[in-house]
Parts: C-alpha cells; sequence; structure tokens
C-alpha cells in the first residue's frame, strides 16, 4: 500500500486583491505618449491574493483574508480565487465600495509597470478578522496593503507562536517600520527595503533594518537570489538562472513559498531556495498568478544536476 501523504500546512494569506488589467507592450514610456498594446487580458491580481493562489498551487490548505467592493469585480475576484482551491469565506464584502483595480504593462523583456486603485470606501475595520482560528495554522502572510488588518494578524499569530511572514513591499515608511517590528520574517522587494532605509545597498539596508524588527530580515534580488541576515552575517541563496518571459507577480509567488517552507519547518537556507526556484518559474511564464508552478514542476527544477 502506498504511504498516505503528510497533512500539508494550513496558510493565512491576509491584504490586497484586484481585478488586474494587463497590457503587453513594446516598452515601457519614460515619457506622455500613446502606446498601442499588443495584447490584453483580465486577471486576478493583488500582492496577498496572488500568493494565496501560488500557495494552493503549491499544495497548501489556504485561506485568503481581505477586503472587496460589493461590484461585480468583486464577484470576479472571489471567482477567481475559489477556481484555485482558495477558501475566501473570510473575505469581507464592503457595501457601496468599488473593489481595487489595477493596470499592468507588461514590455518585451518581461518587466512591468503597475499603476493600483483602492477605493477609499474600503472600510479599514479589522476587528471582524477571526484571529483565534489562527492558532492551527502553519503560517501566516501578510502584505503592507492593508496595515491595520495586518497589524492585527501580525500581533495575533506572535501570541499565538505561529510563525509569520510580511510581504514588504514599497509603502509609507513608518507602516513598513512598523510591521516589520511585528513579525517573524520581514522579507523585503529591494524597492521596499530602499524605501524604508534610503540607501540601495541591500546588505547596508538590512543591517539597518534589522535594528528595527524583531525577527529575520531578507531581500529578494530577482535573478541575484535572496540575501538575508543570520547572526549578523549576510547570507544568499542563489537565484535560478531563467529565460524571463514576465516578472508580475514573481515577488507575491516568492512570498507564497518562502511562507509554506517555513510552515513546514524548512531551514531559512532550503526555504529561500524553494522560493527561488517558484518564482523563477512564474517568470518563464506569461500571465501574473496564472503562471505560479505546481509542487512538482518546483521539485522538478530542484533536483536538476
Amino acid at each position: 500500500m502506498d504511504k498516505p501523504q503528510a497533512r500539508m500546512p494550513r496558510l493565512v494569506c491576509l491584504g490586497h486583491s484586484s481585478v488586474d488589467a494587463i497590457y503587453g507592450v513594446p516598452a515601457i514610456p519614460s515619457t506622455p505618449m500613446k502606446v498601442l498594446a499588443s495584447s490584453y487580458r483580465e486577471a486576478g491580481g493583488g500582492m496577498a491574493s496572488n500568493a494565496s493562489v501560488a500557495a494552493a498551487r503549491l499544495g497548501a490548505g489556504v485561506e485568503y483574508w481581505g477586503r472587496v467592493g460589493d461590484d461585480a469585480s468583486g464577484s470576479q475576484i472571489l471567482a477567481w480565487l475559489e477556481a484555485e482551491g482558495v477558501d475566501t469565506q473570510h473575505v469581507r464584502r464592503i457595501p457601496g465600495a468599488r473593489s481595487p483595480r489595477t493596470a499592468v504593462l507588461v514590455d518585451a523583456a518581461g518587466e512591468r509597470l503597475i499603476c493600483g486603485y483602492n477605493d477609499p470606501a474600503l472600510d479599514d475595520d479589522p476587528s471582524w478578522l477571526p484571529v483565534e482560528s489562527l492558532a492551527d495554522c502553519g503560517a501566516v502572510l501578510a502584505d503592507v496593503r492593508w496595515r491595520i488588518g495586518a497589524t492585527r494578524v501580525l500581533d495575533a499569530a506572535r501570541s499565538l507562536n505561529v510563525p509569520s511572514v510580511l510581504d514588504a513591499d514599497i509603502a509609507p515608511v513608518e507602516s513598513l517600520l512598523d510591521l516589520c517590528a511585528r513579525c517573524d520574517y520581514a522579507i523585503f522587494s529591494h524597492g521596499g527595503l530602499e524605501s524604508a532605509r534610503g540607501v540601495p545597498d541591500p546588505g547596508a539596508g538590512l543591517r539597518r533594518m534589522r535594528a528595527m524588527g524583531r525577527g529575520l530580515v531578507g531581500v529578494t534580488l530577482g535573478e541575484d537570489g535572496f540575501l538575508w541576515l543570520e547572526d549578523g552575517a549576510e547570507r544568499r541563496a542563489p537565484g535560478q538562472r531563467v529565460s524571463v518571459v514576465d516578472t508580475l507577480a514573481a515577488g507575491d509567488v516568492f512570498h507564497a513559498a518562502f511562507a509554506l517552507g517555513i510552515a513546514e519547518r524548512k531551514p531559512v537556507a532550503e526555504a529561500a531556495r524553494f522560493a527561488n526556484a517558484a518564482a523563477a518559474l512564474k517568470c518563464t511564464r506569461p500571465g501574473g498568478r496564472s503562471g505560479a508552478p505546481t509542487r512538482r514542476e518546483v521539485e522538478a527544477l530542484l533536483s536538476r544536476p
């Protein structure tokens, strides 16, 4: 008889979701002008929402916690998530609010420009979040787009001894500093780290940020891998070299895979290696979350000599 598969950890991903309008363009303009797109599609987007889909494809049981409007876009966001096996029972639909929308330009080299809109009518109140249910989570992942919601979830995770990961992308500095101090793993984008600490060198930025945080601090560097501080020293997990088609959502995939690795109690270096491979595979495929890989695909890439 086959051995029964081990139960995969449960993850909660809290934060932003949107409808993405994705335009393929020859190049991203640097001056005001008209651009004719070569392709167009609509898809689900948003940092935590993308991460929830990526984690589900990697085999985790995933809940997405967040806010959408009571409009048609909100219904579409939930339908996209549910089609991927993500549990949306703890998504709040806010009467009279418009769901977030994002315009994305993706150029021929796979780089992207993102312009998002969040309706101020999306109620900030986090009191409805069922934080007591986090007790049996393997890990929680929060992004920086809903600061007060992330604060509630990160603080609850800490009180319940549940590992917490922060997707620390570009945001107001005070938000980054505050949330970094509340999580176990603050994983920055290069832009987010430079925004928070004001220095372009990632190692120097991590050292400055480490003085503000209580847990591990690291930064994703694309094909240059993942850099973090451990016992005061810099450590790096090399990136996977791939032919890049589209980088949209690669950071979200990295954070999902890293959080799953932490939930599975992998050492940081192993979780980072797993996350680097997942993000690299995403970059070889067009679209945002639609390019997120399965666990079998990630493990196949990691097994190559």
